[in-house]
């Protein structure tokens, strides 16, 4: 493997071909990102970090970027679209923010303490935790439309989009903005110090602690995490972490992978969605976990065997997940 952060002592040839490679996984991981919510660093940072022998601060650096550019990339289309809701994502954005300079300034530290490990294991625990409301509201394509309460007229968080999937207009009332707000500061902690742009967390929020349709959560979780990730990844430039030739090659690839999964979002339904967000979710909370340990000495397989184990597991969950919800619809139809 090369290490593509020691760019100027390899030859331009390699160099070149690997950042094709590179621009390839971008392409991957803007599409996932446009179409989850997530960015592109859920699954550039394994990657590079896998695959490219990046150490994991750089992978972590560029993956902010990346997820600069995957917020460019789509936002701009989910808002001339009306799916995504502008004043819902600016006002979430504040705790988010402050949330992702505080996570950024902890890892300085934390890096320096040897603690790291914990942080990667707490952030499994909370992604795998995720899973549950994730698959109650599976069954739904589109959430109930719930009672306003004093925080939706407060702060006018009721809106609406035309789904060109199921050709109806959905109407829709954010709710318990309060307790939204808490889980995107946490999302921002989470993306200062992991720098996955913090959209896992940010969905579950609008999804379940809002009552927004997937679709609603997952281009505003995109018109958000650019701002999320360009707060924290100040703090990254002016620690050294971030080198240009990785973000470049990556930012390049989000982008034309973000402008595709924009195309694809509106063509498939809200379940499909919420399906894809299941997979990365669980993917993500097994990955992160099994490094967290690893990096204690407590389990002892290789790095690219927690990524192979981890995406093996979330594709049998998925699958048993999605037979299982197909049989029940057979049943209660029959």
């Amino acid at each position: 493997m090369v290490c593509i952060y020691l760019f100027p002592v390899i030859g331009a040839v390699g160099a070149g071909i690997e950042f094709l490679s590179i621009v390839g996984a971008g392409i991957i991981a803007g599409l996932l990102g446009s179409l989850t919510g997530l960015g592109g660093g859920t699954v550039l940072v394994p990657v590079l970090t896998l695959f490219y022998g990046i150490p994991i601060i750089f992978a972590t650096g560029a993956s902010l970027i990346s997820t600069i550019a995957t917020s460019a990339g789509s936002a701009s289309a989910y808002v001339k679209q009306r799916i995504a809701n502008v004043k819902i994502g600016i006002g979430l954005e504040i705790a988010t923010t402050l949330g992702a300079i505080v996570g950024s300034l902890t890892l300085v530290y934390v890096r320096r303490s040897g603690f790291i490990w914990i942080i990667f294991v707490v952030f499994g625990i909370v992604m795998l935790s995720s899973l549950v409301p994730t698959i109650q509201r599976t069954a739904k394509e589109i959430p109930p439309l719930m009672k306003p309460d004093w925080t939706t007229r407060f702060f006018q968080l009721s809106g609406s989009y035309y789904d060109s999937k199921i050709s109806k207009k959905v109407d829709y009332n954010g709710i318990r903005w309060w307790m939204g707000e808490i889980v995107m500061f946490f999302a921002g902690v989470i993306s200062g110090l992991l720098g996955i742009g913090s959209g896992a967390m940010k969905v579950v929020g609008m999804d379940w602690a809002m009552n927004l349709p997937m679709k609603v959560t997952t281009t505003t979780s995109n018109f958000m995490i650019g701002i999320t990730a360009a707060t924290g990844s100040s703090i990254y430039w002016f620690q050294g972490y971030i080198q240009p030739f990785i973000a470049a090659a990556t930012a390049i690839g989000v982008i034309i992978g973000s402008f595709f999964g924009t195309k694809i979002l509106v063509r498939i339904t809200n379940t499909n969605i919420r399906w894809i967000f299941f997979w990365v979710l669980a993917f993500l909370g097994f990955d992160m976990l099994l490094k967290g340990f690893y990096m204690e000495g407590i389990i002892s397989i290789s790095i690219s065997e927690q990524f192979e184990l981890s995406v093996v597991i979330s594709v049998i969950m998925l699958l048993g997940l999605i037979t299982y919800f197909r049989g029940k619809r057979r049943l209660s139809r029959g």
